[in-house]
């Protein structure tokens, strides 16, 4: 091949494939970048996020609508004790824990009385000996008293006889009364129940000593803590100021923090005739009208004093929204909930106010976030966004 004929052979960059591989200029790609930037700025422009305020929504019971007033207080049990033994001694046996429920004397623990049971059986032998002397003396003034009838002894042998019966008499009563004094002594290291109740602490384990009073280096005063749940009770302080809108026998609703979701019949049960200077309030025991096993002593409540009963259809939750988050579009009630940083509007049913709320009986649920007093260019699928506070 010549040199005339490789000058000929040159790359033809008119080609697609060619094209297709050369770098795209510095200044193709800041007019793409320009030109994305543009199309976001014009879309924010053009349709920009909302700020609103919103609230939740809420489930909101129908009592609240007649609400006199509202207290804060505990759960408090008025029958509580604190159970231990009038002897002192090492603790031998414990059969119950926190939560165990005793009835009325039983018997939930013991000390060691290996000593007052030794105690006791010889009490019952010494009341057997006597008892035996007691009618081995009967049976000898009987005959004393026979004999002397028919003159075959002197009156001074049946005074004897009969000294010796009131001697066996009085032994008797003796041993009976030793038994008795160690029956109780026994009956000490018995400790038991004095009501029904559910046991609240356990004070005591096996192997401590156990003292009426504590004195003792390390002893402990009682074994358990029990508390009657049938007479637990809120107490509340109520300001002198609002103490006009309680009476004797008032129902009231009563709600735990720790049962949110429930609510308690209760009624007024005692008004305690005297204030806290200090707080300038006086102390309220509402008790409950129905029984719950979730109601546990010491919980925090709060009571809504109620000017009336609650009927059984007022007893269920509803769903409740801020009145201002309701707008009219179409001739229909309608709200918007936030949903994903945009507005979703939704008809709704709504029913009587309570409290400070709407009843919604269709459209929205609990928990929702609704828009307040949406504008009027709020539309569905709006972006929105809560404002800054």
């Amino acid at each position: 091949m010549t040199n005339s004929d490789l000058s000929k052979l040159k790359l033809d960059k008119s080609g697609a494939n060619f094209q297709r591989k050369q770098k795209i200029p510095r200044w193709g790609l800041i007019a793409i970048g320009i030109s994305v930037a543009l199309s976001v700025a014009v879309t924010l422009v053009v349709n920009p996020a909302v700020e609103v305020d919103t609230a939740v929504v809420a489930r909101v019971y129908p009592s609240q609508s007649f609400t006199l007033l509202n207290a804060s207080g505990y759960v408090v049990a008025q029958r509580k004790a604190a159970v231990a033994s009038k002897a002192t001694g090492r603790l031998e046996w414990l059969g119950v824990e926190e939560g165990s429920r005793v009835r009325t004397n039983e018997i939930i623990a013991r000390l060691e009385n290996r000593d007052v049971l030794a105690a006791s059986d010889q009490a019952v032998a010494g009341v057997s000996s006597a008892q035996a002397d007691l009618a081995d003396a009967k049976q000898n003034f009987s005959r004393m008293k026979e004999l002397r009838e028919k003159g075959y002894v002197a009156q001074s042998e049946l005074d004897a006889a009969d000294t010796r019966l009131k001697r066996a008499q009085a032994a008797v009563i003796g041993a009976e009364a030793a038994l008795r004094s160690a029956q109780v002594a026994v009956e000490y290291t018995l400790i038991r129940a004095p009501f029904d109740a559910v046991v609240l602490t356990k004070n005591a384990d096996v192997g401590d000593i156990v003292t009426p009073l504590g004195a003792a280096a390390n002893a402990k005063a009682s074994v358990v803590t029990i508390a009657d749940m049938a007479s637990l009770q809120v107490e509340v302080d109520v300001s002198e100021s609002n103490l006009a809108r309680v009476k004797m026998g008032q129902p009231c609703e009563i709600q735990l923090d720790a049962l949110p979701d429930s609510r308690f019949p209760g009624a007024v049960h005692m008004i305690v005739p005297t204030a806290d200077r200090s707080k300038a309030s006086v102390m309220v025991k509402v008790r409950f009208t129905e029984r719950d096993p979730r109601v546990l002593p010491e919980m925090s409540a709060r009571v809504a004093f109620l000017e009336r009963e609650i009927t059984r259809e007022e007893e269920t939750p509803r769903t409740a929204v801020n009145p201002a988050a309701l707008v009219s579009r179409n001739g229909k009630q309608v709200v918007f909930v936030m949903k994903d940083d945009k507005a979703e509007e939704r008809a709704v049913t709504i029913g009587g106010r309570i409290g400070d709320g709407i009843e919604v009986r269709e459209g929205i649920k609990p928990g929702e976030k609704v828009v307040v007093n949406p504008p009027k260019k709020l539309r569905n699928g709006s972006k929105v966004k809560q404002k800054e506070r």
